[in-house]
């Protein structure tokens, strides 16, 4: 598992790691992971052109001990000094005395564009907005450039804390960051400014409880759910959708797909679209008696494609079993019904329906992501999937937000998100709590997307479809030999 800390938990822990090391020594142990960094990327460090770009923090300091201990293995290196008086005064000598050479930054324009590398040192993290006037000449020129750009830390210009881009601000293609993750670097819309991230470990010893976790593969597999001897379909859990309308029946067929491949037992769909359903996936239950008659389930799915039937809705809310709303549902939902219930909720908007949620234009949460997420689970004392290209959930108990990564842009496209639901249901009712199913839905999806398209389009139906090769990839096993991975090849 990845995990990523606040600006002040990392810089606590580097506080008391320089306390008892002798002076400089945390900066050279970054300087010398940075160093590795910019020769691995280069290939040849001999005879190639590096330009510096020093600011007035640490992260100067780190770009210059790089510099020179990469000018001292054959390098031109030029340090673009954007704040002379305040330069870290041992770096610049260090960078000097290996034979590096330093310029104004009126001076950088000609030197970036004919450089090989060009090294991102001009605000640390604890920046804060964007990068200033002289600066961002200096990020614009670089992105101009045939140079590749590496990060120190954190690209300039992007808030550390909340991933946020308040103004102009460095795109890299590296960044090396030092000790742990920022959480810019798993948070869009900072997250797409950092290009690879390469994680330097300088000794930090840092608390149990991160402010993000992003799952892996290994974590994600001990969580899916997996049948015994004594499994029936009753014991792997029973997941209820109660989705789709006489206007968007495949919402339902959609929603139904998911939840057959999460993981439970049976499904039992509710609603105006059975006959759609049953047509598709003969092993539903179907019924049309409402969520209240429909049988006994260990979680519901309430809202994919469900027009104006709050009836639907208001039932399923007062179940006392895990519930997940999504789409129309979230605009029919009645928020202080939510917050009284005592099973787990889970809420599962895109930036549309969580800005409408909290009163806000859509824009002000795609660019704070992470602040609205979690004031969205506050506000409903619900969990909260935010869908985007980094998909978040946030507990409204506060803990670490979850981030996940592993989607394609090809996954926007409609009906997605029903199959999302559906299958985030299907872990609910296999007893994941609401936390762990919306992250490990999240993670399949991505990757039953990527799976799926194959760098081409592909409609919800195929990602549905890719669902169990995502599965067995993330336990390590071999695609099936027939099925849908056969089906899509042809």
């Amino acid at each position: 598992m990845r995990t990523a800390y606040s600006v002040e938990t990392v810089r606590t822990a580097e506080r008391e790691l320089m306390a008892r090391l002798p002076e400089g020594a945390l900066m050279q142990r970054a300087a010398a992971g940075l160093a590795a960094a910019c020769a691995q990327w280069l290939g040849r460090v001999y005879g190639s052109r590096i330009v510096l770009l020093v600011g007035s923090g640490d992260n100067g300091g780190d770009a210059l001990y790089a510099g020179a201990r990469l000018a001292r293995r054959g390098a031109g290196v030029t340090a673009v000094l954007t704040a002379p008086g305040r330069t870290h005064a041992e770096g610049l000598a260090a960078l000097r005395r290996a034979g590096g050479g330093t310029v104004a930054p009126g001076a950088a324009e000609p030197l970036i564009r004919r450089a090989d590398l060009v090294v991102d040192g001009i605000v640390g993290i604890g920046g804060r907005g964007g990068l200033r006037d002289e600066a961002a000449v200096l990020a614009e020129h670089a992105a101009r450039s045939r140079a590749a750009v590496v990060a120190v830390d954190l690209p300039s210009g992007v808030e550390a804390d909340t991933g946020e881009l308040s103004g102009a601000a460095v795109r890299a293609d590296l960044t090396v960051t030092f000790g742990t993750h920022k959480p810019a670097l798993l948070v869009d819309p900072a997250r797409e400014y950092a290009g690879s991230v390469r994680l330097v470990d300088i000794g930090l010893d840092l608390p149990v409880a991160p402010e993000l976790e992003a799952l892996q593969h290994a974590d994600v597999a001990a969580l899916l759910p997996s049948p015994s001897a004594e499994s029936d379909k009753y014991r792997r859990g029973v997941v209820g959708v109660a989705a789709g309308s006489a206007r968007y029946p495949g919402a339902a067929v959609l929603a139904v797909a998911g939840a057959l491949r999460g993981g439970a037992g049976a499904v039992r769909y509710v609603g105006a679209a059975g006959d759609a359903v049953i047509a598709r996936f003969p092993e539903t239950l179907v019924s049309d008696r409402g969520p209240r008659q429909a049988g006994r389930v260990q979680a519901w799915v309430v809202g994919p494609g469900a027009g104006d039937d709050a009836s639907a809705v208001a039932e399923v809310l007062a179940a006392d079993v895990p519930v997940l709303v999504d789409a129309d549902g979230l605009r029919l939902a009645d928020r202080e019904a939510v917050r009284g219930r005592t099973a787990p909720t889970l809420l599962t908007p895109h930036a549309g329906e969580a800005a409408a949620l909290l009163g806000v234009a859509r824009e002000e949460v795609e660019r704070s992501r992470l602040t609205s997420v979690r004031e969205l689970a506050g506000l409903y004392g619900a969990t909260v999937l935010l869908k985007g290209s980094t998909t978040l959930v946030a507990d409204a108990a506060g803990g670490a937000v979850r981030v996940n990564a592993t989607g394609t842009s090809w996954l926007a496209t409609a009906g997605s998100g029903d199959v999302l639901s559906g299958l985030a249901g299907s872990l609910l009712a296999s007893g994941l709590s609401a936390v762990d199913a919306g992250s490990v839905a999240a993670y399949l999806h991505g990757l039953a997307g990527r799976f799926a398209s194959g760098g081409a389009p592909a409609g919800a139906h195929d990602v549905a479809d890719a669902i169990p090769d995502a599965w067995r990839d993330v336990r390590g096993q071999p695609p099936a030999l027939s099925g849908c991975a056969l089906h899509r090849g042809g």
